[in-house]
């Protein structure tokens, strides 16, 4: 072999090397960019992983995320956010205001004692009745009952005005009111088994669904802003325009459960005739009498009323 082909092989030798260092070269900057990209990609993966865990962990739950959720009012409803529960006959000369949390104890003894004389008074056309329902029990004893019955008393109400008097009935009943320190109607069982004694509402699936889907729910919190509302923070309070009324207590003494239940409805039947006059048929009156405290108090209702803390 001659020394021109001798030099020819080992420079031909030395190029293969050459290309074969400078793609193992090139193959492990490859590898290196694809390993380093990786990472950034897992840190990116983790990053968001994690952001992503914050923001849910962030997210409103219960009932502040009803407090966000979209509106559906009741029918049978006016004014703003669907807050006005206004029963009776429109053309009704007077209007009671009601004020009531379903969990509390005295709205309870109330109802169970002279909740019959509200509604004929309301069937009879003596007065329509506004009722503000609370929920301010929840916030002092803890626990959701109050928003979660006053959310059932809207799928109540979205059936009829009333299955919505007998439903609060039944639910301030002396057979289902719990003890306000127990948090029962927070369960939706609690409000449906309730519901069953009510022929409006028994088997119907509609009211049901609506009660579990938690339909109401924003409105009960719309309705729960309304605490304060013309100065009242305690319950049951009874108003005729801005006139709060004064329901006689029941004197402290030893009596029956039937005995405490007549002497309650009673005083209320006293406040009501000296507010609006005795009712039809009892002492030549009409009822509804239109005198000018009572005018003020229907008039604001149908007009829109103006209360000191804004809502209507």
């Amino acid at each position: 072999m001659s020394n021109r082909n001798n030099q020819a092989n080992k420079t031909a030798a030395r190029e293969r090397i050459r290309a074969e260092r400078d793609r193992q070269k090139k193959k492990e900057k490859l590898r290196r960019q694809l390993t380093a990209a990786g990472a950034v990609i897992g840190v990116l993966a983790v990053a968001g992983g994690i952001g992503y865990a914050v923001m849910k962990a962030n997210e409103p739950k219960g009932w502040e995320a009803a407090k966000e959720a979209k509106l559906v009012t009741p029918a049978h409803t006016q004014g703003k956010n669907g807050t006005e529960i206004l029963i009776g006959d429109k053309n009704a000369k007077q209007t009671l205001e009601v004020f009531e949390d379903v969990r509390c104890p005295s709205c309870a003894a109330f109802e169970q004692s002279s909740g019959k004389a509200l509604a004929k008074d309301i069937e009879d056309g003596r007065y329509r009745a506004r009722f503000t329902m609370y929920t301010f029990i929840d916030g002092m004893g803890g626990g959701e009952g109050s928003k979660n019955a006053l959310s059932a008393l809207g799928a109540a109400l979205n059936v009829s005005p009333e299955a919505f008097l007998k439903y609060k009935a039944a639910l301030y009943s002396a057979k289902h009111h719990p003890d306000e320190r127990e948090d029962v109607y927070g369960k939706d069982s609690a409000l449906l088994k309730v519901a069953a004694d009510v022929p409006e509402l028994k088997n119907d699936k509609a009211f049901a669904a609506a009660v579990k889907k938690g339909t109401y729910d924003r409105w009960a919190m719309e309705m729960t802003a309304l605490f304060g509302r013309k100065g009242v923070k305690g319950t049951p309070t009874f108003m005729h325009g801005d006139k709060k009324l004064v329901l006689p207590q029941v004197p402290q003494q030893q009596m029956t459960q039937a005995q405490y239940n007549q002497l309650a409805q009673t005083n209320f039947k006293k406040m009501i005739d000296k507010e609006f006059g005795p009712a039809k048929g009892s002492a030549g009156q009409d009822q509804g009498k239109d005198d000018s405290k009572g005018e003020d108090g229907g008039k604001g209702i149908r007009e829109g009323e103006k209360d000191p803390t804004g809502a209507n």
